[in-house]
């Protein structure tokens, strides 16, 4: 029992899953930080699956996580980053359930394709792009995909895959150079960060 705990002149402490220390009221907090980041952790998301779906089950996941730890968050401007983390973890465990889904992605590309119009260059740049970058090994494309999907910076991308931005930048530049390889006859736009 703490010494004050029965003296009606002061507060009891506000409960920690209500209020956080600087006593901004939890969902306050929360909705804010959905309000500020749901857009780049959807991008982030439809970016990395092949059913938009799926983007929006991670998307939630993703925030789920945020809500139960938010005393966990970190302020602005780490947030992001650790929602991104927080996102790369939960695409992880998505990947990992992929014989349901891609079941369930196989009917309703078939759905989509009675519905959606022929846009047959868009779809085969498209194809090329992601056929390129699926040869990549995982941890060379995931630090291009970070990097030209959401626009980040080295030092950025270090603190998401958590090492440091002199390793970043050296996968980069190697991951870039991998990818010419890989497509000699495609133009740079395909290549992030890339100009000839």
């Amino acid at each position: 029992m703490t010494e004050h705990a029965d003296d009606p002149t002061h507060d009891p402490p506000p409960r920690p899953d209500l209020r956080l220390l600087d006593e901004e009221p939890v969902e306050e907090r929360f909705q804010r930080l959905y309000a500020a980041h749901f857009d780049a952790m959807l991008g982030y998301a439809l970016r990395r699956v092949a059913v938009s779906e799926d983007a929006a089950d991670v998307v939630a996941e993703t925030f789920l996580v945020a809500w139960r730890r938010i005393a966990d968050v970190p302020a602005e401007p780490r947030t992001r980053l650790w929602l991104y983390g927080v996102a790369r973890r939960t695409l992880d465990n998505h990947r990992r359930g992929g014989s349901r889904r891609d079941a369930l992605g196989d009917r309703l590309r078939h759905q989509l394709s009675v519905v959606v119009p022929d846009h047959a260059t868009a779809v085969t740049e498209h194809l090329a792009a992601a056929d390129a970058l699926s040869r990549l090994a995982a941890r060379d494309r995931e630090v291009l995909e970070l990097a030209a999907w959401e626009g980040l910076e080295p030092r950025e991308i270090a603190e998401v895959l958590g090492t440091s931005a002199v390793a970043v930048r050296t996968r980069l530049s190697r991951s870039r150079r991998r990818l010419r390889e890989l497509t000699p006859d495609t133009t740079t736009d395909l290549i992030p960060g890339e100009s000839r």
